[in-house]
């Protein structure tokens, strides 16, 4: 399979071999879904807890005698039922949300994604990336010539202090490692951009 290549200017510079196996595979929905669903799960945060009546502070005394007040018997100041009580069934810092999927099929769903990009025109290849200096204004003039969507992708095979400096202001765009694309990212936003050596670290990270 092969793309268009062009430079930083949107200036025509031929083709570029891309990797079937990584982008022309059969867009799978239920896998890229499942391993959308791994990533955030195993991601995600504990942080509600609450505390057992072991935690709770407070004397454990009853406020008053079992019978003869007319009144519901009662126990503690700590009991759940009361304001400041401990929390019966509540939720725990301790609970484990992740799951689990085979790495297998986290590729596939990830080469599915990228295959997604070229059969929705959302894949740019650029020959290289080069500025002189760390502005803004340098990135702006390259997403302005280059015909990208609303939010760009920009996945780099190295540091390049640079490029990432002047990505950093602009809140539509997103630049990481090749080493680091992953499924949220990917369908997050919509336009995916890589350089020549962009593609050859996809093929030596992920094509084994």
């Amino acid at each position: 399979m092969q793309t268009k290549l062009y430079n930083q200017e949107w200036k025509d510079q031929g083709s570029i071999e891309l990797n079937d196996v990584v982008f022309a595979q059969e867009v799978d929905n239920a896998l890229i879904h499942r391993a959308l669903t791994y990533q955030l799960a195993n991601a995600r945060r504990v942080v509600a807890h609450t505390l057992t009546r072991s935690e709770r502070r407070g004397s454990t005394r009853k406020l008053y005698r079992q019978k003869g007040t007319g009144r519901a018997r009662v126990g503690s100041a700590r009991s759940p039922i009361r304001k400041k009580g401990w929390v019966a069934f509540g939720p725990r810092n301790n609970a484990n949300f992740s799951i689990r999927m085979n790495k297998k099929e986290r590729r596939k769903a990830l080469f599915s994604v990228l295959s997604s990009k070229i059969t929705s025109d959302s894949l740019v290849v650029v020959d290289s990336l080069n500025f002189d200096s760390m502005k803004t204004k340098n990135m702006v003039n390259v997403l302005n010539a280059l015909p990208v969507k609303d939010k760009v992708l920009l996945a780099l095979p190295s540091a390049d202090k640079n490029v990432e400096r002047s990505s950093a202001n602009i809140p539509t765009l997103k630049t990481l490692f090749v080493n680091y694309l992953n499924v949220k990212d990917l369908l997050k936003f919509e336009t995916l951009v890589l350089t020549k050596e962009s593609l050859a670290k996809i093929d030596e990270v992920f094509v084994k």
